[in-house]
């Protein structure tokens, strides 16, 4: 009786009133009124870095990918995840949402042979700057975990970043693993106590992103 665990509810799902497959993301932002050209960008690589402290739960608190690191997705990632889980889901009890905006950041690259110097080069493709922890889009309806897993792990692997099934289940039990684990330790030489005290002269070797997150997020 302790291994029980009761049957989902499924009567408070709530399906979206729309489509209930991945929709289709475009290749670049649309332009607004008079403007025809879209403008050149910075790389802003700090828009990768760190964790994602917004949208990193499950709307829909069921399941979902999410990102173990930081990176970007282009178009071709957005159009082969969408593939992959729109052939897969059973879109009469399932649905599947985005959580991630369209590309919207340009990156700029240089043809073939070409010298160094005359500027920045001219915009390639889009992207989108993804954090870690980010949930990438879910997955929910009347189904169990098991039946959508093998679908979550498919589009897992057409990531260009590292990233994961979740569900609420394990998003919860993971919280409470975190604050067990730093209530129970009992070592104090732990990384931000090192860097507080300059352990082995550490800092000389630090960045300031240690600094901030203490090893925990690169």
């Amino acid at each position: 009786m302790g291994n029980f665990k009761p049957p989902p509810n499924y009567d408070s799902v709530e399906f979206p009133p729309e489509k209930r497959k991945l929709k289709v993301i475009p290749n670049q932002p649309l332009t607004v009124g008079h403007q025809q050209k879209l403008p050149k960008m910075p790389r802003m690589v700090y828009l990768m870095r760190g964790p994602e402290t917004v949208h990193n739960k499950l709307i829909h608190k069921q399941y979902g990918i999410r990102a173990l690191q930081g990176g970007a997705l282009k178009a071709g990632h957005f159009r082969a995840i969408r593939d992959t889980v729109n052939r897969k889901i059973d879109d009469k009890r399932m649905f599947a949402v985005w959580r991630v905006d369209a590309p919207w950041q340009s990156a700029t690259k240089k043809g073939t042979g070409h010298r160094m110097g005359g500027g920045k080069g001219n915009i390639d493709h889009y992207k989108t700057p993804i954090k870690k922890g980010r949930i990438i889009f879910e997955v929910g309806g009347t189904m169990e975990y098991g039946e959508v897993l093998h679908i979550l792990e498919l589009a897992a692997n057409k990531m260009p970043f590292k990233s994961e099934p979740v569900s609420q289940e394990y998003l919860e039990a993971e919280i409470i693993r975190e604050e067990r684990e730093e209530k129970e330790n009992i070592n104090p030489f732990s990384f931000e106590y090192c860097v507080k005290n300059n352990m082995l002269n550490c800092r000389k070797w630090l960045s300031p992103y240690d600094y901030k997150w203490f090893n925990k997020v690169r």
